[in-house]
């Protein structure tokens, strides 16, 4: 496992709140707990307080210190509700359609955030992808200068060195065919999110075609997005069009891309699409032996982040402390 070590030490000297939505799920309360007791990420728990605080002592689990929040109880509501209304103004909303949606914690969590009242959200363990994204889109909204919300996956595993190998996967799992622009911009948060991991920068923009072996409007995407990129970030290494074998071997760099800053030491990789982009991060989850962190959600005003429904305790605690320290 990655050991986050860095992460949590700066957490420490700057704690951030990081708001879960699905406050009464065993393995939320679980990692809750030891957030806890690390005192370095304060949650809060969204839901019934009676049921949370039932379901935690059932389990086990301390989690004196958090924040219980319940939207059927929550004394800042109304304006809740006002802010909300104001934001969505444009798409006719009430009040009357807006508490319901507010009653839920997806939405209601996102609310706080952007209130001021958390830092940064980590939801999904029962909520879809889509219930994740769309309060974020609708609330936190993208930053000034970004177009999407773009995601990675960062990719870890022992080295040979004693040391952990860190890579960079993007876009693995929103963006289904970005065009040019929008991969410099996925290129761009990605670098700027491997960086929080310690990650020296070496971006490879993939292809099945090396410097034009092929021919193909996708080749050509690549190669066009990766001219943008390097006149946009003019201090990081970035090539392409460039296979993976290119990308990550030195001997195969040496013939197919003399002279390349990037090819054969590749440690963050651009996907032309999401079908290379989530088959790639998960091949090398599963048979390269990586932990895959991650989809991190990026572009966004404050960090929103989504778990897999299938997570574990341990994944729910890993990724809040990513998601706060992206705060």
């Amino acid at each position: 496992m990655y050991g986050f070590g860095d992460m949590i030490e700066k957490l420490k000297a700057n704690p951030k709140t990081i708001v879960l939505p699905e406050g009464s799920d065993p393995r939320i309360l679980e990692a809750a707990s030891r957030l806890l007791a690390g005192n370095f990420i304060k949650p809060i728990l969204l839901g019934n307080e009676e049921e949370i605080i039932k379901s935690a002592e059932a389990a086990g689990y301390n989690i004196r210190g958090a924040k219980i929040i319940d939207p059927d109880n929550f004394d800042q509501f109304d304006e809740m509700v006002e802010q909300f209304c104001e934001l969505r103004k444009s798409k006719g909303m009430t009040p009357e359609k807006a508490i319901p949606m507010l009653k839920q914690t997806n939405y209601f969590g996102t609310m706080l955030v952007k209130m001021g009242l958390g830092d940064c959200l980590l939801g999904g363990a029962t909520y879809s992808t889509a219930d994740t994204v769309r309060p974020a889109l609708q609330i936190i909204k993208t930053k000034p200068e970004n177009s999407i919300v773009s995601s990675c996956f960062i990719l870890v595993r022992p080295a040979a060195t004693g040391e952990n190998e860190v890579i960079a996967m993007a876009d693995c799992g929103i963006n289904i065919n970005p065009n040019e622009d929008e991969l410099v911009e996925i290129c761009g948060e990605t670098v700027g999110c491997a960086s929080r991991f310690g990650v020296d920068p070496k971006v490879a923009f993939l292809s099945f075609s090396t410097k034009g072996s092929a021919k193909d409007d996708t080749v050509t995407k690549m190669q066009n997005a990766t001219k943008k990129a390097q006149e946009k970030y003019p201090n990081i290494p970035i090539d392409g069009e460039l296979q993976f074998d290119a990308a990550v071997s030195p001997r195969v760099a040496k013939q197919k891309a003399p002279g390349s800053p990037v090819a054969g030491h590749a440690n963050i990789f651009i996907f032309p699409d999401i079908n290379a982009g989530n088959l790639g991060y998960k091949i090398a989850q599963r048979m390269g032996n990586f932990e895959a962190y991650g989809p991190i959600l990026l572009g966004l005003n404050a960090p929103i982040n989504d778990l897999s429904r299938g997570c574990n305790a341990l994944e729910v605690y890993s990724m809040a402390i990513i998601t706060a320290a992206l705060a």
